[in-house]
């Protein structure tokens, strides 16, 4: 029923060409979806949105929220993942891919927000920031409280640890962790 709810909140709200939605997408609690000035967000099959505390194992302090806001923003969203309380907000392109695990309250974005620097300080408040786009692999598991920064790749199956900060691009099959984040070790191919 919920589900239902949702969609129908999709449909009314957004357009087709603002929001693709592939079957079998379980919405627990009702997720922050905001998409304004040609954004575009697409979620394929089987995705899980957790906004919901109950019967998860940590507690999230807030839904999930997929923002799109800039001219041809986009964030992708692949198959069979699982996003449970996180922002991800694209200036320009977020791309996560199939059967990744995103623990609850990280922070995915592309851009800075404001220009570090300028002709004047004062009017920093006014600027509008730069953006890189974020590229997550197939089959990565980001541990809860993580923020990922613009412009960074995460590999095929790596593993970052819980409260990480990514501030560069983390290779395949590692397990990374830390403020700001370091390699740890290579994951064992083998289990």
């Amino acid at each position: 029923m919920i589900s239902q709810m949702i969609r129908l909140y999709f449909n009314y709200k957004y357009s087709e060409r603002s929001l693709a939605l592939g079957h079998g997408i379980i919405f627990k609690g009702i997720p922050i979806i905001e998409i304004s000035n040609g954004g575009r967000i697409e979620i394929a099959d089987s995705v899980t949105i957790n906004s919901s505390n109950r019967g998860y194992h940590l507690n999230m302090h807030s839904p999930v929220k997929l923002f799109a806001d800039r001219k041809g923003a986009l964030i992708k969203i692949g198959k069979a993942s699982r996003i449970h309380g996180t922002c991800i907000h694209a200036y320009e392109f977020i791309s996560i891919g199939e059967r990744c695990l995103i623990a609850a309250n990280c922070q995915i974005f592309d851009g800075n927000g404001h220009e570090i620097s300028g002709e004047c300080v004062s009017k920093r408040i006014y600027t509008n920031g730069s953006s890189k786009p974020v590229f997550i692999d197939n089959d990565v598991w980001i541990g809860a409280n993580t923020i990922i920064l613009p412009g960074v790749t995460i590999g095929y199956g790596a593993v970052i640890g819980a409260g990480s900060i990514v501030t560069k691009n983390i290779p395949p099959m590692v397990l990374a962790a830390g403020n700001p984040v370091k390699i740890l070790k290579e994951i064992d191919k083998n289990g």
